[in-house]
């Protein structure tokens, strides 16, 4: 419960008239009580207690967004739908598009319960543990990767997915643009000219990090996948250099590793290169050079960070997690530029 505190005044709702919204899905007659998740950068997600009945309720944030981030029904849709093939997407409960009742869409699902693993871990840790973190991590990816993708049908819109996400997340940095970050040309300038034809099309996570994964270390197994807001039908190499730009190894220099959020950097987790193999051999395919994934994924996550320092540079959001996010970009923008060849 220590991820768990009372909700932040700016981000309260209507619990009431949520509650009777909800009414028709479950036994309780009773308001639950309401607790929000610290963790998250991005969409605002909330505990809602019931006897005998924890569910997680997921809503946009307060304030100017990127039009096509935040899509709540989007979200809702796709977990509902590769459920089927992916039992490690979360139950889903009900979807509310009726914005009278809380401002926006949102949406309700079953609490996964077991284990979260953020930064730094309190609990004691062995090295089995670590190995089982690691390589359930890995073989998670995989297999969501070979879930079928038609499932996903509406969502995929063909080739060209490389060239739509670098034109698309350079749109969204320069539209975020503040005066206090690089203005990123020379990584968007060196990531069209470089950017591959797409070597696969298939269901990705799009957020694929340790802290969205719940484990049962008892059991040796990753027991939920949660923050399904990016998921799509895409190359699967762009979505792991993705999840790599969170992966800090453990002689990362001090700047870089100041970003963790993740344990990556334990004793027994592989390096980013250990990694990129083990998901090579596991889904059978190939990569001669990883570079261009590997600066998308740093580039990806500093527009991902800039579009929130936006926001709080706005005053749009008050939650003090934000405050060092503009020096984040000034790293991780540096970081792709010296990674380019």
């Amino acid at each position: 419960m220590k991820d768990l505190s009372a909700v932040r005044d700016e981000d309260r709702f209507d619990v009431a008239a949520m509650h009777a919204w909800l009414r028709p899905f479950i036994t309780h007659d009773n308001e639950p009580e309401v607790l929000q998740f610290r963790s998250g950068a991005s969409n605002l997600t909330y505990l809602l207690q019931y006897p005998g009945q924890e569910l997680v309720l997921r809503r946009p944030p307060v304030g100017t967004k990127a039009v096509s981030a935040h899509d709540m029904k989007r979200e809702y849709l796709i977990q509902s739908k590769i459920k089927s093939d992916f039992s490690l997407a979360p139950q889903m409960i009900a979807l509310c598009e009726d914005q009278s009742v809380m401002g926006s869409v949102f949406y309700l699902m079953e609490r996964v319960v077991g284990e979260i693993f953020r930064r730094d871990i309190e609990q004691e840790i062995t090295a089995a543990d670590v190995a089982i973190m690691a390589d359930s991590f890995i073989d998670g990816l995989v297999q969501l990767h070979a879930v079928d993708s038609s499932l996903l049908q509406e969502f995929n819109k063909g080739n060209g997915y490389v060239k739509r996400q670098v034109e698309g997340w350079s749109k969204r940095y320069r539209n975020a643009l503040t005066d206090d970050v690089p203005n990123g040309e020379k990584v968007m300038a060196w990531l069209d000219t470089n950017k591959p034809d797409d070597v696969d099309s298939c269901v990705i996570h799009g957020d694929w990090r340790i802290d969205n994964v719940v484990f049962d270390l008892g059991k040796a197994r990753i027991v939920g996948v949660l923050d399904w807001e990016l998921a799509t039908v895409g190359d699967p190499l762009m979505d792991l250099g993705s999840s790599l730009a969170y992966w800090v190894d453990s002689d990362d220099e001090p700047a870089f590793a100041s970003l963790r959020r993740q344990p990556s950097h334990l004793e027994g987790m592989p390096t980013r290169n250990e990694f990129v193999n083990r998901y090579l051999a596991l889904s059978r395919r190939s990569c001669d050079d990883f570079t261009f994934y590997e600066v998308f994924g740093l580039f990806r996550l500093a527009v991902i960070i800039q579009q929130i320092w936006a926001r709080f540079r706005a005053g749009q959001t008050t939650n003090p997690a934000f405050a060092g996010f503009g020096d984040a970009v000034n790293l991780l923008i540096n970081r792709a530029e010296g990674k380019m060849k």
